[in-house]
């Protein structure tokens, strides 16, 4: 078993949900730890959970990343906390823009402030494609999110805790996402609906997300956002490798929906690449003097000027030979 998290006591906020499962599943099988604590609030999920994973290191607790007084409390001897609790459809919050405010941005605030005040050892927030170079309301909450978390290590004084950020794509078979949408369309005889013929997505699995985000937690140094090298889709090669017979049906974009996403824009200009993934480096200069000297053991460089990593760009795309072999990879 590895011992990454020996001894250590864990908190995923947002823990019921797709992410949550599988990070459970890999920490019971491949890990040791003391405690593993699933925050949120869906009472149901949470006792279908319990039912599930039956081990005496799992504690389950009922509550709102909005409510700052029971996030606070429920960090109390947490050494590290994963921050996945999020509200995520876009067109919901188009039209819901206050509710996204307080969970993404203000339940984030909350998150900080209480890993500081319980000397929390490392925190690290799930964030997502649409934070970069965002149009819509949940990118940019995301984004506020993702700033939050960078310069939290500017508010922690001599206190040994540090705070980083996670950026990546689309996660293949979660609750919500195209694969269970077009596998629902297909049981129903329906034809497949897609927004437009050229949209593009970035993709990686729950596996391999779950993973990367364990990876990050041993190396991150505070004020970083890690993002994955993943490969990107054409939606419609996507609907045709999965029912080559199905009928397309477009419909036109949704409110707030961009045709092709970006991981890292070519605004961020102060980017590391590495062999799998990148990081993006904080803009601000931070209080804590943080060692990267690491970075540049693990053979990293810096990317070029106006570097972009888009879902679009064909070194990141899949041809419809390797699409095949990814999803059978992926048993989807």
């Amino acid at each position: 078993m590895n011992k990454t998290f020996k001894n250590q006591n864990i908190l995923i906020t947002g823990g019921t949900g797709s992410f949550g499962n599988q990070f459970i599943e890999t920490m019971l099988k491949k890990f040791t730890f003391n405690k593993l604590a699933i925050f949120s609030r869906d009472e149901l999920k949470q006792y279908e959970m319990s039912q599930k994973y039956k081990d005496k290191r799992l504690r389950f607790l009922i509550g709102d990343i909005r409510d700052s007084d029971r996030i606070e409390y429920a960090l109390k001897d947490i050494d590290v906390v994963i921050h996945a609790a999020a509200l995520k459809h876009v067109p919901v919050a188009e039209y819901n823009p206050s509710e996204f405010i307080k969970t993404n941005i203000i339940g984030s605030e909350n998150v900080i402030k209480a890993s500081i005040k319980n000397n929390v050892k490392k925190v690290i927030s799930l964030s997502t494609d649409k934070a970069a170079a965002p149009i819509n309301l949940y990118g940019a909450t995301k984004l506020v999110a993702d700033k939050l978390f960078s310069s939290a290590n500017n508010m922690i004084g001599s206190k040994n805790l540090i705070f980083s950020s996670v950026r990546y794509g689309n996660v293949l078979n979660s609750r919500g996402s195209i694969i269970p949408l077009f596998k629902k369309l297909r049981s129903q005889k329906k034809p497949l609906t897609i927004t437009n013929l050229d949209t593009t997505r970035f993709f990686l699995s729950l596996e391999e997300g779950v993973n990367f985000v364990i990876n990050c937690l041993s190396i991150m140094k505070g004020g970083e956002i890690f993002v994955p090298k993943i490969p990107s889709v054409k939606i419609t090669d996507l609907a045709n490798a999965l029912y080559p017979d199905a009928k397309i049906q477009i419909i036109g974009m949704r409110p707030g929906e961009k045709i092709h996403e970006v991981l890292i824009s070519s605004n961020e200009n102060n980017v590391s690449e590495f062999s799998n993934f990148y990081v993006i480096h904080p803009t601000i200069n931070l209080n804590k003097k943080i060692n990267y000297e690491m970075y540049n053991k693990m053979k990293g460089h810096k990317t070029k000027e106006n570097f972009q990593y888009e879902s679009s760009q064909k070194k990141f795309l899949l041809n419809k030979n390797s699409l095949k072999q990814f999803l059978k990879k992926l048993d989807c």
